[in-house]
């Protein structure tokens, strides 16, 4: 339309820029506008009188694609420009100057089907040169009705991404990079020949991975389940930079296309990184209830079906009639990577576990009811957990407990203190770590782990006897515990540092008693001559005591004679 090609300055003022306030100015929020109801709404002298009360309250942002209906007027009523009488609506995106400064100003503060009437200055609208049927330096007015808007989102922002969001998605999302999506498609050209589609259920990928081209990651990274997008692909992200990076699929159509992709993110599972290196990965297959996770030391119940990356079951629990599996957490009482995972789940929450030798059976070729596990193997655990009780639940208040429970009851305990004396030594509570360290070799004289804990906290506080025991008595349990060994090469580096310290200190008063000695000798030798006193070796014995005695401070609360 030829009344939206005049630009001016105005026409590019962001958002942001236009309400820049002094240091210290406050901006209240006004009221919102009632019907017939008219109030200025910015400081360039933009008026807007509300018609017709919209759907909701999101109103559309510079870039957006708006659709609208408008009739303009100059300031006596004589009307200039009209959509209705085409019965046309136009589309156009806000804040690209394709309009008159005073509609992209005056749209973005109306909702959808909202019908205002906005009143603007010449500097505004079309400035000292006017328009045909607008004279220069003329105030004018617009009736506007929104009929929609189309959010826009660039991507990449550089233009190379330009997405359309066509349905607003669930609240889930968006998807992680190392999460798995699945996508329905249709890939375009400029000539709309279909490049690329997916079948009718859609497929799945990682979206570390990538799929398709370089652009179609970086999108999925942007949506929610179930939104749909229109995308808006420039040659660099659609074909690639190089040949490696181009699907084989593109390779007959021009490099140069643009691509343009209709996707719909139909669902994703969240993967977590469980031990942050990516050796045990959780990908959830279904969600669990609230927020509340099995903790450190809580007693779970599962059920699972543990499998080679070839499909070879090698063990079944609480499934075709096996026994669902119990054990306490972070006891060592299952593989690690099986441990560290539970950790994470939610109670009903189902999930699959990629497990890398190092949290699995190592190198070792283990024989399971099912299968043999070869060595270095990776390994994957569908597991679903059933219940679990946290360890605090047991440790607070004399709670009386049968003999059934009882066993499980001191268990939880103990690891709970140990738990607790681990947090203690991180936040330099030592003399606490060594008293819960202390309860749990009460139950359990030989723990390991209290063993370990209770050697740091004796060295922390310099008892480098008692953590020598402590450490001594671990290694008769454990003898190849790498842990334990470490802190034994610690301790002895310790004990060496302090030697060494007090050996400078009795070296420096030994050096001083015998300065202030051989001084005292000749002294005296000179006065024995002269005298002929004592022998020598008595004088200086005599001598070298004093200096002794002298160079100790004196006992609190024993005067000192100074006329001595």
């Amino acid at each position: 339309m030829v009344e939206f090609s005049k630009l001016n300055a105005a026409d590019f003022v962001g958002e942001d820029d236009e309400l820049d306030e002094e240091p210290g100015e406050v901006i209240e929020s006004a009221p919102p506008l009632q019907v017939g109801e008219e109030r200025e709404i910015n400081s360039l002298g933009l008026t807007k009188k509300l018609l017709k009360r919209g759907i909701g309250w999101e109103t559309p942002e510079f870039g957006d694609e708006v659709t609208v209906h408008y009739v303009g007027k100059l300031a006596d009523g004589a009307e200039f420009v009209s959509t209705r009488d085409r019965d046309k609506p136009l589309i156009f995106n806000l804040g690209q100057g394709q309009v008159i400064s005073g509609l992209n100003h005056g749209i973005i503060t109306m909702t959808k089907g909202e019908a205002a009437l906005f009143r603007m200055p010449s500097e505004l609208a079309y400035g000292v040169e006017g328009m045909d049927g607008v004279p220069p330096n003329s105030s004018v007015q617009f009736e506007v009705e929104l009929i929609s808007w189309i959010t826009v989102v660039d991507v990449c922002k550089d233009g190379g991404i330009i997405k359309k969001i066509i349905e607003k998605g669930e609240m889930m999302g968006p998807p992680g990079e190392l999460d798995e999506v699945r996508v329905k498609y249709t890939a375009t050209i400029d000539d709309g020949a279909i490049v690329a589609k997916t079948p009718e259920d859609g497929l799945e990928f990682y979206v570390k991975e990538g799929h398709l081209c370089p652009a179609l990651p970086k999108a999925v990274k942007t949506m929610k389940k179930r939104e749909k997008v229109n995308l808006v692909v420039q040659p660099h992200y659609a074909f690639g930079d190089d040949k490696k990076d181009s699907n084989t699929s593109f390779r007959s159509f021009p490099q140069s296309s643009v691509l343009r992709i209709d996707l719909e993110l139909v669902s994703f599972k969240p993967v977590v990184d469980v031990t942050g290196d990516s050796k045990v990965l959780k990908k959830i297959l279904k969600e669990g209830e609230g927020f509340v996770t099995a903790d450190e030391g809580a007693s779970v119940t599962v059920r699972y079906t543990a499998m080679l990356e070839d499909g070879t079951v090698f063990d079944k629990r609480g499934l075709d009639g096996t026994d669902a599996m119990e054990f306490v957490t972070d006891e060592e009482q299952v593989i690690a990577g099986l441990d560290r995972a539970v950790m994470t789940m939610k109670k009903g929450e189902h999930g699959l576990l990629t497990i890398k030798p190092e949290y699995g059976f190592g190198n070792a070729e283990v024989k399971q009811d099912l299968a043999i596990i070869p060595p270095i193997s990776t390994i994957l655990y569908e597991v679903e957990i059933l219940d679990f009780i946290k360890a605090l639940d047991f440790v607070s208040g004399d709670i009386p407990f049968g003999d059934d429970d009882l066993k499980l009851v001191e268990s939880l305990r103990v690891s709970c203190w140990l738990n607790t004396a681990a947090c203690c030594l991180k936040l330099l509570d030592f003399h606490r770590a060594v008293n819960l360290c202390s309860k749990v070799l009460d139950v359990e004289s030989s723990n390991v782990k209290a063993l370990y804990r209770r050697a740091q906290a004796y060295m922390e506080t310099a008892d480098l006897h008692l953590a020598e025991l402590d450490i001594k008595k671990a290694l008769e349990t454990e003898p190849q515990n790498r842990e334990v060994k470490l802190l034994q090469k610690s301790l002895k580096q310790l004990r060496a540092e302090s030697n060494k310290s007090d050996a400078q200190i009795y070296t420096t008063m030994f050096s001083r008693m015998t300065k202030d000695g051989s001084t005292a000798t000749k002294r005296l030798k000179i006065d024995n001559v002269e005298n002929n006193n004592k022998p020598l070796e008595e004088v200086i014995a005599m001598e070298l005591e004093k200096t002794a005695v002298s160079s100790q401070p004196p006992d609190e609360g024993v005067a000192v004679d100074s006329s001595s």
